[in-house]
């Protein structure tokens, strides 16, 4: 009678596969819109011409746009919620196939030394100044992820640590991508004024510009040379974003804001796994773009969904001084990267 007892406890395949089905139907509506905005975001990047915008800008700001204008349906709340955290981590992991560490290899000692000192330098300014300003905590450390490593990307993987509200986060985006779009334009105009070699500008682009495709454009307007090494540079940068993320859990769990334990970032064991990876095989290049193109998809969902959550009101009670905080950081990190590309010069 017991082991009839036993047998009758233990889950049976239907009802396994019921639950299954009921919480993908939960998920389905949230996850559909999400996937929706993020493909309303591309298609007005295409139709537009607005090939500078990244469609993860474009995505938060449609997904803002939605929520403030028209609101958010309850039945969508548990899909979005998803897409804002599990495929941002699969997205992450995913950047993963983008480097190689024989990239960081090729920007030399003395250019890995500017970047990492730079992005050292910048997110410990940032999160200093945003004490002195009255930046809440949380908020200043995603403008200092995003500032210091990789724009958009790193903002939403440093809150899987952080843990700030979805209108930190969209803040810090906003921050991040303003002044990251400023760079991108002022940058093309300033490597003869600044006596910089291609080589040189390369580096400081790829050293202090917040995105991985504002990099590319403004390292590219110098031509060929600077723009691979532009490029090469941030993406070893990019690569620090592991730790980055990995120390932020480790001093949370230090001022006891994770129960007293570090919120452990698997994701970031997934994205060094895929770089080791792509270091030791050769992976096809169609193969890598496809992926490349599926990752900037799923990370345009995960802002979607972001921007899906953000309430404006919240925004604009925050007020100026996070977007002064912004703006020092990124005044701080073209001007420290700059003499550091002088001194190795």
């Amino acid at each position: 009678m017991m082991m009839n007892s036993h047998a009758a406890e233990l889950p049976q395949p239907a009802s396994v596969w019921m639950t299954a089905a009921q919480a993908g139907g939960r998920l389905l509506p949230g996850v559909a819109l999400a996937f929706g905005v993020a493909g309303l975001a591309y298609a007005t990047r295409w139709t537009t011409g607005l090939t500078a915008l990244s469609p993860m800008i474009l995505a938060i700001v449609i997904g803002m746009a939605a929520r403030n204008l028209f609101g958010m349906p309850a039945l969508a709340g548990p899909g979005v919620a998803f897409s804002l955290r599990r495929i941002l981590r699969l997205a992450i992991i995913l950047l993963g196939l983008q480097l190689t560490f024989g990239q960081v290899a090729e920007v030399g000692v003395s250019g890995l030394a500017v970047i990492a000192a730079t992005l050292v330098a910048t997110f410990v300014f940032t999160i200093w100044l945003g004490r002195l300003l009255g930046v809440e905590a949380r908020l200043a450390q995603l403008i200092a992820a995003g500032t210091s490593i990789c724009g958009a990307s790193a903002v939403i993987a440093a809150n899987t640590v952080t843990r700030g509200s979805d209108e930190d986060v969209a803040y810090a985006v906003a921050c991040v991508t303003v002044f990251g779009s400023i760079a991108m334009f002022l940058y093309p105009w300033l490597p003869g004024l600044l006596h910089l070699d291609p080589q040189a500008y390369g580096l400081w682009s790829g050293a202090s510009i917040h995105e991985i495709a504002q990099v590319v454009a403004a390292a590219f307007q110098n031509g060929q040379e600077s723009g691979e090494f532009g490029t090469i540079a941030k993406l070893s940068r990019v690569i620090l974003l592991a730790p980055m993320v990995l120390a932020l859990g480790f001093f949370a769990a230090r001022r006891g804001e994770g129960g007293g334990d570090a919120p452990m970032p698997w994701f970031v064991l997934g994205f060094l796994a895929l770089a080791a990876l792509n270091s030791v095989f050769v992976i096809p290049a169609e193969a890598k773009a496809a992926v490349a193109t599926a990752t900037g998809f799923l990370l345009s969902v995960a802002l979607a969904a972001m921007g899906l959550s953000a309430d404006l009101r919240k925004l604009r009670a925050m007020g100026l001084r996070p977007l002064l905080l912004g703006l020092a950081s990124f005044l701080f990190i073209a001007g420290f990267s700059l003499v550091l590309v002088k001194l190795a010069a």
